[in-house]
């Protein structure tokens, strides 16, 4: 599939009838059976995770979110289905050590140890959730990023996904300053982030639906926290920021229910729901009792906009989707490094060189 960045998805027509018969649960029981068969094959393969204490994070760690984030990262691997390595587009060949920033619930760590079984794989967070298997080569350890890290051999492949919310300004620097020198030389960071904001390409959404507008009434609440959701704008700048060079993105739509008539972009729909209707809860409720706008919000109207926002997100007439970017680049070489440091002492060297004097002023003295 394509860069899916300005490309319209055509919508099913025979997912609903042109008359005003249409109801909107008729596509329920697709959604369910395919998404239970996702899960109970999960949960057949040892990788169901426990409940999880409480963290000073604005999502939940209770089961119903980390169910919520497997569907994220089965829309991912759905979206990436017809790629070789539906995991990442770094070109890492033969990778030795892969670090997975923010793991949550381990998914990602999990499915690249299987895949590269020679390589050790760490996913790392604050509080990873105890597992019943893991492949041999894949470990989940508990650790803060944002310290000194310990780790002994450096990576091949440093991974983020979805960190929005998760860190402020001067901390998201200190993460990628952390991780590009522990990075080898030639390695690769990648990175996967969303917007939260809704869209449709033939607006087919209604002026002032609720869907229209969730986006911005979580990135409202986000910025007051200090924690914005603007990292999917703002990655690229940080990274490059970083020292990182040779960057790549790939931006793609991700439709929200099973509206496209592609069929992989339809697979990718129906998981994309589950997962936003599984996680909306989640995603808003500590945000919008601290955060709400214009004064905080009460649970029980956060429940009250949840109910609302999933009602909504159940009309197949509502052609949404989201955007998605992946961002990856490489660590230089130590020769690389030396010679953008010459070049950049060359810059400056000429800027000043070429800076005009300031005029004399003159003083005048007055007693």
């Amino acid at each position: 599939m394509a860069n899916m960045g300005d490309k319209i998805i055509a919508p099913d027509p025979d997912m609903y009838e042109p008359t005003d018969s249409y109801a909107i649960d008729d596509w329920q029981s697709e959604t369910t059976s395919i998404g239970s068969s996702l899960y109970r094959g999960l949960e057949e393969n040892g990788r169901k995770y426990q409940v999880l204490k409480a963290t000073d994070s604005f999502t939940p760690s209770d089961d119903k979110q980390f169910e919520c984030y497997e569907a994220g990262h089965l829309t991912a691997l759905v979206m990436d289905s017809h790629r070789a390595n539906p995991l990442f587009r770094a070109p890492v060949e033969n990778p030795k050590q892969i670090l997975d920033v923010g793991t949550g619930r381990g998914s990602w760590a999990v499915d690249v140890a299987d895949m590269f079984p020679e390589a050790t794989v760490r996913g790392v967070d604050l509080y990873p959730p105890p597992v019943t298997w893991l492949p041999p080569n894949c470990i989940l350890e508990v650790d803060d990023v944002l310290q000194d890290w310990t780790w002994h051999e450096p990576f091949d492949l440093v991974h983020l996904r979805i960190l929005e919310g998760a860190f402020n300004d001067e901390e998201r620097k200190k993460l990628y300053a952390q991780i590009y020198k522990n990075l080898r030389p030639g390695g690769w960071i990648e990175q996967l982030e969303v917007t939260p904001n809704f869209t449709t390409d033939d607006n087919s959404l209604p002026p002032g639906n609720i869907l229209g507008t969730f986006g911005q009434t979580m990135i409202d609440a986000s910025m007051k926290s200090g924690r914005g959701f603007d990292l999917f704008h703002k990655c690229e700048g940080l990274i490059k920021e970083a020292g990182f060079v040779d960057m790549k993105v790939h931006n793609s739509k991700w439709p929200v229910g099973p509206w496209p008539r592609d069929k992989q972009l339809k697979e990718a729909g129906i998981v994309n729901h589950q997962h936003w209707s599984m996680g909306v809860d989640g995603y808003g409720m500590y945000l919008l009792t601290k955060y709400g706008e214009p004064v905080p919000w009460s649970m029980e109207e956060v429940q009250v906009w949840s109910a609302k926002v999933r009602k909504e997100m159940l009309n197949s007439r509502f052609h949404i989707y989201h955007t998605a970017k992946r961002v990856w680049a490489r660590k230089p070489f130590p020769e690389e490094e030396k010679a953008a440091a010459a070049a950049a002492a060359a810059a400056a060297a000429a800027s000043v060189k070429e800076e005009p004097k300031s005029p004399e002023v003159k003083r005048e003295v007055i007693d």
